[in-house]
């Protein structure tokens, strides 16, 4: 698949961590421990993504404890994703109301997180873990903004991407790209930049504009990659938030020149990227101890993910073609709601 795509523009050197196999262990024994993944098609089918390797290029200079975390992070995030994306599910927002209110109820707690005594599903379950273990320590104003991109993702691809699958509405491609940035979950990642980093960049840095480019840049090109090469799957699937799509469907282009489009956007969000950076850097002389690693890690965010879509085998339409339903590989006991 990757021959038939254009080029995508990544001035970034490529990396890897030097944890990754420790962390593959601990992924294996955390879904276990959470109980996010039973079903032998599901194992299997997360073994082949090999998020061990994903986390590990896009955020290269972590230490093995905060490379296991953020890698939890996407493994929950990746799952849930996969239940509102591929299956029933995210053609039924009402149905996963519930369950996303007691994980909000989760984020939002004051102090240590209270699971109720019922049986919870799995995700709940694997998010007040996560919680527990990544906010002790952190500023306020970082807890705060975390919370709301994580609830943010969950409100957004249950009711926004939901409706319009349920509705028949194709978004336009302005409201697409604004909502992408948040049903992709990249903000949640770009957050964990600042605790694999241990730095705490103050309110005044994420309010400068110059921050809010280059940041808003990183993350449409790290989502937009990810709709080049997640396009098929997703026609086989039907699922119309995808960029390509929507510019074939609003523009009336080809599919060939759909994927240049995009890709052309992406090099000039690439290029606004490193503008931003160049003049917050100047900016600031005395915080580049600081910003320095803060924008290396959206930089490894925007080569990594490029590396990982380039050799995982999670967006082959292939991966989801053997199934006669997304079901057989999708997990339940994540979300805890069964397809009807």
């Amino acid at each position: 698949m990757e021959s038939e795509l254009p080029d995508i523009y990544c001035p970034f050197p490529q990396r890897t961590n030097p944890h990754v196999g420790h962390t593959r262990i601990h992924l294996a024994e955390w879904i276990r421990d959470t109980g996010l993944v039973h079903r032998d098609s599901a194992r299997e089918r997360f073994e082949q993504a090999d998020f061990g390797a994903f986390v590990g290029m896009v955020y290269p200079t972590a230490d093995s404890k905060n490379l296991d975390l953020v890698a939890d992070w996407f493994v929950w995030l990746f799952l849930v994703d996969d239940q509102l994306d591929d299956g029933h599910l995210g053609r039924s927002p009402e149905r996963v109301r519930d369950v996303v209110d007691v994980m909000r109820s989760v984020i939002e707690s004051p102090g240590p997180v209270v699971l109720p005594d019922e049986e919870l599903p799995a995700a709940v379950i694997a998010l007040a873990d996560l919680w527990e273990r990544t906010t002790p320590g952190t500023a306020a104003h970082w807890r705060t903004r975390f919370a709301w991109h994580v609830t943010t993702y969950l409100t957004t691809a249950t009711t926004w991407e939901a409706g319009n699958r349920a509705a028949g509405v194709v978004p336009s491609e302005e409201t697409y790209i604004a909502k992408r940035r948040h049903t992709g979950a990249i903000h949640v990642c770009m957050d964990l930049i600042e605790i694999v980093a241990g730095i705490e960049a103050p309110e005044s840095i994420h309010n400068d504009s110059r921050f809010i480019t280059a940041l808003e840049a990183s993350c449409n090109v790290v989502c937009w990659a990810n709709d080049v090469y997640s396009y098929e799957k997703e026609q086989v699937l039907g699922e119309i938030h995808n960029l390509v799509h929507l510019v074939r469907h609003h523009r009336g282009h080809g599919k060939r020149q759909a994927l240049e489009h995009v890709c052309s956007e992406i090099e000039t969000e690439t290029r606004r990227f490193l503008a931003a950076e160049a003049e917050l850097l100047a900016a600031y002389p005395q915080l580049s101890w600081m910003l320095a690693p803060y924008l290396d890690g959206m930089r490894s965010w925007m080569r990594g993910n490029l590396d990982w879509s380039r050799q995982t085998p999670r967006y082959n339409p292939a991966d989801v073609g053997q199934y006669e339903e997304p079901e057989e590989y999708l997990e339940a006991t994540v979300l805890g709601v069964t397809p009807e």
